[in-house]
């Protein structure tokens, strides 16, 4: 049992890389889950790297740069925390802590980020640490700040509440959790007086911020399988909210939109999966499905737009929107740059030589792309 229970495990790490067919505990290659070669093309868009910052060593899912105004906030896991000037990249503060397992979250006021040993720890606005406070268990989703709280989701599936002041728990909210769960690119939404959570089994809670009072809870896909790898449904990346729509997708389920405004109703739901998530541009959403084509639906009612496969099996990240064009960093360290008309290749560029596991975060001065060598930079574009 306990041999079983390592394997799992270690399938479930694998997992991180998007599929099954690239992990090593199988012998036989499948080549249909090859990473497809670079496509040649005509360019038609411009994109170039206006800045380049080093912010410490290391990366992964947990980490995440976040645009607060004209700051950019970011973390390694190395334990560097740093605050940059968005159109130059000029630090305005860094300091050092213990290995991180998460960050960073921030609303400009407060920033936080979680180290190896479950400790949160925040800083004021000039990098002044305020408290350190110690969740339940692991972290590796970024915290989540605003509403006078600094949020963690940890790995045994509970939400946790800091007082973003004092650092004092405010509130504790858990749910049962599956045996096994994935570990990729997740992100929690902050809203006026919420706080928007994806968990394990295909789930979606909206948190009354104040008090962790569960307003509401939504299933975007339901578990389904003989083996517990099978029945992982986690939703994945961060909830897209659009006005009175409330989006999210799971690993091995659906893709599925709310209403808020009608109680949470389902509006719609496609079945199309991911392993990183989805952003918007505020008519439609995109995403790369489980094996990396990269989709666009009408937000409206689902309805498919187009899709890319030119880019299959290259372990894509969460995507961003900038100016004309949805940007998706790939394996081997390029972000490729796809019309949000119809999916055409318009542009690459090569950002480093690993995988880009943090989601591309899109800001007014271009996209900013935080590398796993522990590199952060931002490509600007022009049509």
């Amino acid at each position: 049992m306990r041999s079983t229970t390592r394997l799992l495990r270690a399938a479930v790490l694998c997992l991180t890389a998007v599929s099954l067919a690239g992990c090593g505990l199988f012998t036989q290659k499948d080549a249909r889950f090859d990473p497809a070669p670079l496509t040649e093309y005509a360019p038609s868009l411009a994109v170039a790297a206006r800045w380049t910052a080093s912010i410490g060593s290391g990366g992964g899912y947990g980490f995440a740069p976040q645009v607060v105004g004209d700051t950019v906030y970011a973390a390694a896991p190395s334990g560097s925390v740093v605050a940059l000037d968005l159109a130059s990249g000029a630090v305005r503060w860094q300091v050092a802590t213990k290995p991180l397992s998460a960050g960073v979250g921030s609303d400009g006021h407060v920033t936080a980020v979680v180290t190896q040993e479950g400790m949160v720890v925040a800083y004021d606005a000039q990098g002044k640490q305020l408290w350190a406070s110690q969740a339940a268990s692991a972290v590796n989703v970024p915290p989540a700040v605003g509403n006078g709280i600094v949020a963690v989701r940890t790995t045994d599936y509970r939400v946790q509440a800091f007082d973003a002041a004092s650092g004092k728990l405010r509130w504790n909210v858990q749910r049962p959790g599956p045996a096994l769960a994935l570990r990729t690119s997740m992100q929690m939404a902050v809203e006026p007086h919420l706080l928007v959570v994806g968990m394990p089994s295909g789930r979606l809670m909206v948190l009354d911020a104040a008090s962790g009072a569960v307003r509401w809870e939504g299933t975007i896909s339901a578990s389904r399988g003989a083996s517990d790898l099978e029945r992982i449904s986690d939703v994945v990346g961060k909830p897209q909210i659009i006005g009175p729509m409330l989006c999210g997708v799971s690993y091995q389920g659906h893709t599925t939109c709310f209403d808020v405004s009608q109680g949470g109703r389902a509006v719609w739901s496609q079945d199309i999966s991911s392993a990183t998530g989805l952003t918007n541009d505020g008519q439609h959403l995109y995403l790369a499905d489980q094996r990396d084509v990269v989709r666009a639906l009408d937000l409206k009612d689902g309805h498919p737009l187009w899709q890319q496969s030119a880019l299959l099996n290259r372990r894509l990240s969460t995507p961003a929107v900038v100016g004309p064009a949805l940007a998706v960093g790939d394996y081997q360290g390029y972000v490729h740059f796809l019309s949000r008309t119809d999916g055409k290749l318009m542009a690459r560029l090569q950002v480093g030589s690993g995988p880009i596991q943090s989601a591309l975060v899109a800001s007014p001065q271009g996209v900013l792309v935080q590398t796993g060598d522990g590199k952060l930079l931002l490509v600007g574009v022009r049509g």
